[in-house]
Parts: C-alpha cells; sequence; structure tokens
C-alpha cells in the first residue's frame, strides 16, 4: 500500500466510521467548547499548537482561539480579516500569513453556510503542503460545524438568544459612542486649526489641550459611568457641557446651554439614562454640524418627575432628517431605554431634535419560566415544542430513547405541569 493509501486508511479524521463519531462529539459539545474539540480532533491530520475562528454572523463571541496559551492568546481578530477577505469559500487556501505576532503557516478554511461566512485557521509549525483529500475534510467538518451553529442561532432558547442579543446591542453601543467621541475630538481640533483669529503658536496649545482633555474623558468615562448608580441632572448636564464647548468654542457656530432649572438640579438620574441623554445630544449635534449653514445651536434639558428631555435646536436650513439621526444610532439608543425621539424640521427655519426619555421605575422584571431547566433539558423542550416524538428528539441529540424520557420527566416535575403540550405552552409563552 502506498504511503498515501496508508495515511488516508490509519486517518481518524477519513475513516467513514471513526470520523462520524468524532464529528459526533464536536458537535455534541458545549457551544462554547467546540473550537477547542474541533482543534483536538483535527490535531490527527493537521497538527497545530492553535486554531482561531472568526465568525461575524455570532453576537456573543466572533472571534475565538483554542490551543497552546503561549500562540493562541497572541492570535487576534485584526490578524485574521485579511484571510477572512481573501480565502474563498470553499476552497481551503496554505500558505503564510501574519498570525500571533508573526508569519506563521497556517491552513484556512472558510465557510459560506451563514450569510455572512465564517473562517477557521490552523496555526501550524509545519509548512509542508497538505493533501487535497485532507483539506478537504477539514472544509466539510468546518460546514457541519458552521451549520450546526447556524441551527442554534436560529433556534436558540429564550435564557441564551436574550443574551446573544443584550451583548450584541452593548458591542454596538460602545463602538457607537466611541466613534461619537472620537469625532467630536477631531471636530474640536479641527475648529481650533481652522481658527483664523489665533496664531499658530496659540492654536497649538488649545489644540493639544484639547487631544488631553478627550483622552481623559474617553478613560474616565468607564470609571464613572460604573461607579456610580446615580447622578444629579445638574452635574450629568455639566459633564455634557464639558465634552460640547470644546466641539464649538473655537469655531463660527455659536453654542447656547440651558441646563436643568434649579430645582431640577438635584433630581437623581440613573447613571444609565444620563450617559444615554449625554451620547444622544452629542451625536445629535454634530449631525446638526454638517449641516450648512448653521450659526446657532442651542441644547437644553428638562427634567419633571416622570421623564427627562434633551432638546437641540438650530437655525440651519432646516433639512435634517431622522435618517441622519439615525446613521448615528440616536433612535437605537433611545429605544434601550423605552425613548422617544421627535425631529421637526422647517425649512428656512431651522430644526428641534426633542429626545424624550422616561424616568419611572422599569417594570419588576419577572422571573424566567424556564429557569429551572438545565441547558440540555430547554434543548429537550424545544424540540418537544415543535411536535418530535422521544425518538425523534433522541436521533436529534444524539442520545437514547430512554435518556429523553428521562429529561422530559424532569421537565414536567420542574416546570410543574402534568403534560407534554402544558410543557410546550410554557415554551413557546417563554420564547
Amino acid at each position: 500500500m502506498a504511503a498515501a493509501d496508508r495515511s488516508t486508511a490509519d486517518s481518524p479524521l477519513l475513516g467513514a466510521v471513526p470520523a462520524l463519531l468524532l464529528v459526533s462529539e464536536v458537535l455534541r459539545a458545549p457551544l462554547g467548547d467546540i473550537l477547542s474539540r474541533l482543534s483536538e480532533v483535527l490535531d490527527a491530520v493537521v497538527p497545530h499548537p492553535a486554531a482561531a475562528e472568526l465568525a461575524t454572523d455570532c453576537a456573543f463571541a466572533p472571534f475565538r482561539t483554542a490551543g497552546r496559551e503561549e500562540v493562541a492568546a497572541r492570535i487576534t481578530s485584526a490578524e485574521l480579516a485579511p484571510l477572512f477577505a481573501s480565502v474563498p469559500a470553499g476552497r481551503p487556501w496554505q500558505g503564510t500569513a501574519a498570525v500571533g505576532g508573526t508569519e506563521r503557516p497556517v491552513l484556512a478554511v472558510l465557510s459560506d453556510v451563514t450569510p455572512r461566512k465564517a473562517l477557521l485557521v490552523l496555526v501550524r509549525d509545519d509548512a509542508t503542503a497538505l493533501p487535497e483529500e485532507t483539506t478537504g475534510a477539514v472544509q466539510a467538518l468546518w460546514d457541519l460545524v458552521t451549520a450546526h451553529r447556524k441551527r442554534f442561532s436560529a433556534e436558540a432558547a429564550p435564557g441564551p438568544l436574550a443574551r446573544s442579543r443584550a451583548m450584541a446591542g452593548e458591542r454596538a453601543r460602545v463602538i457607537a459612542e466611541l466613534g461619537d467621541a472620537h469625532t467630536a475630538a477631531l471636530t474640536g481640533l479641527l475648529s481650533v486649526l481652522r481658527a483664523r483669529d489665533l496664531d499658530d503658536a496659540v492654536a497649538r496649545e488649545r489644540a493639544i489641550d484639547l487631544a488631553v482633555t478627550a483622552l481623559a474623558e474617553q478613560r474616565a468615562a468607564a470609571a464613572r459611568d460604573s461607579a456610580a448608580a446615580e447622578e444629579p441632572a445638574g452635574e450629568a448636564f455639566d459633564q455634557l457641557a464639558a465634552t460640547l464647548r470644546p466641539l464649538l468654542g473655537h469655531g463660527p457656530v455659536q453654542l447656547e446651554l440651558a441646563p436643568p432649572e434649579p430645582g431640577q438640579r438635584d433630581r437623581a438620574l440613573a447613571a444609565g439614562v444620563a450617559h444615554a441623554a449625554r451620547a444622544v445630544v452629542r451625536a445629535t449635534v454634530l449631525a446638526v454640524l454638517e449641516q450648512d449653514p448653521v450659526h446657532r445651536v442651542h441644547v437644553s434639558w428638562r427634567v419633571s418627575p416622570t421623564e427627562l428631555r434633551a432638546t437641540v435646536r438650530d437655525d440651519g436650513p432646516g433639512d435634517l432628517t431622522s435618517a441622519a439621526l439615525a446613521a448615528r444610532r440616536v433612535g437605537e439608543r433611545l429605544d434601550a431605554l423605552d425613548g422617544r425621539l421627535d425631529v421637526d424640521a422647517v425649512p428656512g427655519w431651522g430644526t428641534t431634535v426633542t429626545a424624550t426619555i422616561p424616568l419611572a421605575p422599569p417594570p419588576v422584571a419577572l422571573p424566567d419560566p424556564l429557569g429551572p431547566l438545565g441547558e440540555r433539558e430547554v434543548e429537550v423542550l424545544a424540540l418537544l415544542a415543535r411536535g418530535h416524538r422521544n425518538r425523534a428528539i433522541a436521533r436529534e441529540l444524539h442520545i437514547s430513547e430512554s435518556t429523553v424520557k428521562f429529561h422530559v420527566a424532569n421537565i414536567l416535575a420542574k416546570l410543574g405541569v402534568t403534560t407534554r403540550g402544558e410543557a410546550a405552552a410554557r415554551f413557546h409563552a417563554a420564547a
């Protein structure tokens, strides 16, 4: 038997029955452990010290690594981005790439099972080219893993789905606010550098002050917002004013500030509300400044026992649209707090943008009706709720039918119901 034939026959991945068993082990692993298990399986045919994946469809953890800590810990998502963009879907690529801070031989496979695709990179020590049957098997297994995760995303149980969405929303919020902060800092710097009434030395000094202030504010923001559960409305507005004055202080646009009235300044705002209100106003002001001409911007806060109303009014051409504000995620930030956005644009007279955030206590969160169930029990209940019988559930989850019966009995007991139909109704109500 030729060497290549012996390798194929002896391979635990390419042998038909052992391969199916290994695939089953990978797919049965918890979602967070799938990459580690996949790396262990593939190491038998493609020895590698580390593996990494970039799956942009996954909101919970789009970038993961596995393998030896000294290699895996140094890999970054930025290093995988060029491979994600250049490797053809379904056609494994072998070569050298900058991974983990140095040039290394890699095997990269891209799956297009999901709309936004998923990349797997095996970081190798050996640059010897792998045979097509091996790379093809790696591609097939990665496609299966990607399809498996896609199904879990489509049929996610309420708890994991809520956590995934919350993390995705938080990531989007942080990215948007960092973008606004950087835009505000750069706009302030440009206004100083363009000011004709400042000589070079003074302009340079003020530009340095602006940059230092922006850096200090960015570093302090996280600590400030996490340290306090509440902020007085007056102090919250003062922090907003401190970020707006450098933005407009050296340009042709006049800034007018109307803080909360004396009787409203001590009103306690939840830190999240104060933070969102500042972000919304700053994003709106940046959108206002994109109009031409604008000579005056008026910013005010009014606080009542039930709501915070933040208003931005300008004397521009009156063509500011909701779409321009949506591009800066203003609406998304308000939606998270059940807020409302009103845009009143009058051609030739200017625009008034009002953001209203309710201050009434949020409704008490009800306990998760599926909370008593374990992860496997939720999986069984999800299939039961779709009308699957015990045999089909056993086949789907790769467990015995008696194990399914055991889980169903536990589910009925924990939910306090007596029939499968009642349990399915509980699942659908929770979802």
